[in-house]
């Protein structure tokens, strides 16, 4: 596969993947579970689920690996979360939680043969991934894989989402932007979350906001309303094709088939999974 495909190959996968993974992030299942344990409500069940893989470290390390994320925010929450439910508990809630979800979700489906197809791609796609200057994937790869295909997939999804993420924030740094000025740029481009959203649930004040935009505006990325300029929107699209590319290691080692065939198996679960309200549309820009 040479590079132009092995780009476009990553890019595909990611895009119907992703909602099976994020899933965790809106399931009842998990919000319950956390709260019964002893989490508390708003953000701390996000920092806690995701970053319980890395063991109990604090709000630096959180707040590094997430990226985008006021560290004000995540100090709120990292470390209280593992006085409240150790990390160990945290990850069996989780996975047993999507679990339930993507069950709940999929109906009749995830109990399809192409499912169990699905999930064994992935899995070796997942493997295929390699943890150097990866930190957040890594700590998620050295847990062990759950039993069953739902519980696979879910897992495979989630560990070929934070390989990416994890280049991804390598990407923004090469490029010289914050983890607030990769989130203003981000959500000029109409694809994300909605502004309220975004400072919403990243934690950044009105004022935040506004000085990472001025910030912005000074190197031109932004105009003067806030849309990104002729160079701001050449700068996002070489940080999601440099995305693309570092995150593709995996999709050549598995070869151009196995892949298009994971982008073709997962297309109708997630389909089924976004229909039946799996992720919030609401919370999205229509743009």
């Amino acid at each position: 596969m040479d590079r132009a495909v092995a780009s476009e190959v990553a890019l595909r996968c990611h895009r119907v993947l992703e909602p099976l993974h994020a899933v965790v992030y809106f399931a009842p299942e998990v919000e319950q579970s956390f709260a019964d344990a002893g989490l508390e409500d708003g953000r701390m069940a996000y920092f806690a689920g995701r970053a319980a893989p890395l063991g109990p470290v604090g709000a630096g390390v959180v707040s590094a690996t997430f990226y985008n994320f006021n560290p004000r925010l995540v100090a709120r929450c990292i470390p209280k979360a593992w006085s409240l439910v150790e990390p160990a508990e945290v990850l069996k809630l989780r996975f047993a939680g999507a679990e339930a979800a993507l069950r709940r979700l999929l109906g009749d489906a995830a109990e399809a043969p192409e499912l169990a197809e699905l999930a064994g791609l992935v899995r070796e796609a997942a493997e295929a991934c390699t943890p150097e200057g990866r930190p957040l994937f890594a700590a998620h790869a050295d847990l062990p894989w759950p039993d069953g295909p739902v519980a696979t997939l879910w897992h495979g999804a989630s560990l070929l989402r934070e390989h990416r993420g994890d280049g991804h924030i390598g990407v923004l740094v090469s490029e010289g932007l914050s983890g607030i000025e990769a989130l203003v740029t981000h959500i000029a481009t109409g694809k994300g979350f909605r502004l309220d959203v975004a400072k919403r649930l990243r934690g950044w004040s009105d004022e935040e906001w506004a000085t990472a935009e001025q910030g912005l505006r000074e190197r031109e990325i932004l105009d003067a309303d806030g849309a990104l300029t002729e160079q701001g929107q050449a700068l996002r699209a070489r940080l999601e094709e440099r995305t693309d590319e570092v995150s593709s290691a995996p999709y050549r080692t598995i070869g151009e088939d196995s892949a298009r065939r994971i982008a073709e198996l997962a297309k109708p679960f997630t389909r089924t999974v976004l229909k039946a309200g799996g992720i919030p549309q609401e919370l999205f820009a229509r743009g």
